[in-house]
């Protein structure tokens, strides 16, 4: 009961915000998977690629497949450990486990979706080969948590205002770009890529308001030690 008394109303204000907007991703997600059981979005996913792929050249061509890189499996795993192992240097440690545990968890769960829904991937005109299941796009999904995470992470250390509007810019940029990347690619459907989105997005807030939760209990663990001390 003591933890409750302690909650204030701004706190209660930003967990409702929160959940509102983790089960409007949450829905988004549940639409889009619905809609492509009952096959309602093949001819608008293949006119969006269509159009897409009408600004093909060699030159985007090797530009999105360098971009589509910083969505791969390989590259999220070199980023988290490289940015995890700063953070532990720097003592960061809690922003250091928030990370690992919020990309890897996450990779795991784009996996299971995958295998739920099993959708083939589109074959109009792939500029590359990729295997497995098609829906949600890991990349898109991927992308959005690691580098979410990430401009959380930077909003939270630095102190410069203009470092912060950076780093979420910067974020929103990439995930777009892996996004885009795949549909160029012809790997994913563009619902694939929305639906992948919906589900970093809500996965990256859970994680988000789990530290935010941990950061509420140190904090208080901090202020009764310090009563106690007097």
């Amino acid at each position: 009961m003591h933890f409750y008394k302690t909650i204030t109303k701004q706190q209660i204000l930003y967990v409702i915000a929160v959940l509102i907007l983790f089960w409007t991703y949450v829905v988004i997600f549940v639409e889009l998977a619905e809609e492509i059981q009952e096959k309602q979005l093949i001819e608008f996913d293949s006119r969006i690629i269509g159009f897409v792929q009408g600004f093909v050249s060699e030159k985007v061509t090797v530009l999105m497949k360098a971009i589509t890189f910083l969505g791969s499996y390989d590259w999220i795993m070199i980023a988290v450990i490289t940015a995890c192992s700063l953070l532990v240097i720097y003592k960061k440690v809690s922003y250091a486990v928030y990370l690992a545990l919020s990309s890897g968890l996450g990779a795991i769960f784009n996996k299971m979706l995958k295998r739920v829904f099993q959708r083939e991937r589109p074959d109009i005109f792939p500029l590359i080969r990729e295997h497995g299941f098609s829906f949600p796009s890991g990349h898109s999904m991927g992308a959005i948590v690691l580098y979410g995470t990430l401009a959380i992470i930077v909003i939270k250390i630095v102190k410069m205002r203009s470092y912060k509007v950076v780093a979420g810019a910067g974020a929103f940029f990439l995930i777009f770009m892996v996004g885009l990347s795949r549909i160029y690619l012809g790997v994913h459907y563009p619902s694939d890529v929305v639906a992948g989105f919906a589900a970093g997005a809500a996965w990256l807030i859970l994680c988000r308001l789990g530290l935010r939760i941990y950061e509420y209990q140190k904090q208080k663990r901090g202020l009764k030690a310090e009563l106690r001390g007097q």
